[in-house]
């Protein structure tokens, strides 16, 4: 075998150190999306303000992130994907610092909508590594199992910092408690700055000002339409909601005549990445936008309304604890499924356990057991999503394009999820009769949770059959430097 396909130990050697300095990033980012769960009631109450006020705490994440995540993407593939990882970083840091010396919800709301920069680690950190392995002749494989291996110590991560933060919050003052995980972000600053170098071609170019312009515009009218929308279905957020789509086409046709565009729309047209987007889409409906009603059923006193489990606070947080080490195991399954068979085939699979886990709801969800189980067979895809769609991009992407890539599956991923957030919370207040244990949504509603989860699933297994039969391969990556997507020169 070659030295091209078997790269030198040295230089396996030092790719495995960035991962491993980078692991430790995504395990801070996994304590990030679950250590404040347990404490948002006491947060609530120290800002005096409504537990329904929460909410805005997660639209302003949301928005956010929307925006956010493309232009990092872009700008990584100009000047560099450590040094928007250290930025990124660094305005994560500073907002999570904000967090405990305030008791104004405006502040708060700021800082927390600051805080949520840390969605563009992961394709930041999957276009680094694609980077650097590309030129050993495996980087398809090594970057999915380097894929792998950071979104397992992302959901590593999330469980530590559930367990933690429900621990503390019990036994610490507040703002003791959130000066925790701000700690734990500036130490990623510091060990992005002295254990990982940079990727090793820069590409430069113009930043596409104008094209940020449109798709801020395009994204605050969309996604803020779609937070008035589970407030009120009234005709403004209905207009705010359609206008923010209406903008999606002059940034098309501007992105389309611009040299050097935030993002290369062309690759919408690519075979092999179009349905890596549409499934990012399609997955963001269950992985951002089911877990909330999931939960809320769990608790729901079958007593009262005659369904739902009934549980308790820990025995629910035991069911999302088991989904998450799902995840994992999907997320380090995955390279071994990819190699076993084909990536294609991989993320078909994944596809589909999501797609079955969430219908089997539909005859089975009136024992625990029975949510447990369905919940770990849609974890497994899900972990295995997660891990993979990034890494799929990457290798199907150009060179000159591949924090886009990366960044575009968790930008539409999100706009997936705010999509689904609307219409669940809109369809569980449809019919409800009254709250229970904090949740007023109808069976029908739930119903149409899992209905909606499951056909996702396997209308994004559908998409991905359309894909390239060696697609996402270190072949067909090869093949992606001498031709561009839909054909142009890269």
């Amino acid at each position: 075998m070659t030295a091209a396909v078997r790269p030198p130990r040295a230089r396996l050697g030092a790719l495995l150190g960035v991962v491993g300095f980078l692991a430790f990033v995504e395990f801070t980012s996994g304590v990030l999306q679950g250590y404040y769960t347990p404490m948002l009631t006491d947060i609530a109450r120290n800002l005096g303000v409504h537990d329904a006020d929460v909410n805005w705490l997660e639209g302003s994440q949301l928005m956010l992130s929307a925006l956010v995540v493309p232009i990092f993407a872009k700008l990584g593939d100009m000047v560099g994907h450590k040094r928007m990882l250290l930025v990124s970083t660094a305005l994560t840091a500073a907002a999570s610092l904000a967090l405990p010396f305030t008791d104004s919800f405006a502040v708060f709301l700021a800082a927390w909508a600051l805080q949520g920069f840390y969605v563009v680690w992961l394709p930041l950190e999957i276009a680094l590594i694609w980077s650097r392995s590309r030129a050993t002749g495996a980087g398809a494989l090594l970057t999915a199992r380097a894929a792998g291996l950071l979104v397992a110590a992302l959901e590593a991560g999330a469980i530590s910092g559930a367990l933690i933060g429900g621990a503390l919050i019990d036994a610490l003052p507040l703002w003791i408690v959130l000066l925790i995980p701000a700690i734990a972000v500036v130490a990623c600053f510091f060990v992005i700055l002295l254990g990982v170098t940079e990727s090793p071609d820069l590409h430069g170019g113009r930043f596409d000002t104008t094209g940020v312009v449109l798709l801020t515009l395009a994204l605050l009218a969309f996604t803020g339409g779609l937070s008035v929308l589970r407030l009120d279905a009234g005709i403004f957020a209905w207009l705010l909601t359609a206008g923010g789509l209406a903008l999606l086409w002059p940034f098309a046709v501007w992105e389309r005549r611009t040299p050097d565009p935030l993002i290369d729309v062309r690759t919408f047209a690519d075979p092999a990445l179009w349905p890596v987007f549409l499934t990012a889409g399609l997955f963001g409906v269950s992985v951002l936008g089911a877990q909330a009603p999931l939960s809320t059923f769990a608790r729901t006193d079958p007593a009262v309304y005659g369904y739902g489990l009934g549980t308790t606070g820990f025995a629910t947080s035991l069911i999302i604890g088991l989904y998450l080490v799902a995840m994992i195991v999907g997320a380090l399954s995955y390279p071994v499924a990819a190699r076993l068979g084909t990536p294609r085939r991989a993320l078909i699979g994944a596809s589909m356990l999501v797609g079955v886990g969430y219908l089997m709801f539909l005859p089975f969800h009136d024992a625990y057991g029975q949510l447990v189980t369905n919940m770990a067979i849609a974890g497994l895809g899900s972990g295995a999503l997660v891990a993979a769609l990034p890494a799929a991009a990457a290798a199907a992407a150009p060179a000159r394009a591949t924090g886009q890539a990366t960044g575009l599956t968790n930008g539409v991923k999100t706009v997936g999820g705010a999509i689904a957030s609307c219409v669940f919370g809109i369809a569980l207040l449809n019919g409800a009769q009254g709250a229970a244990e904090g949740t007023a949504g109808s069976f029908a509603g739930y119903v149409t949770v899992w209905i909606v989860c499951g056909l996702t699933g396997l209308a994004a297994a559908a998409a991905l059959v359309l894909v390239p039969r060696n697609a996402f391969t270190d072949r067909a990556a090869g093949a992606v430097e001498v031709a561009g997507p839909a054909g142009t020169a890269s």
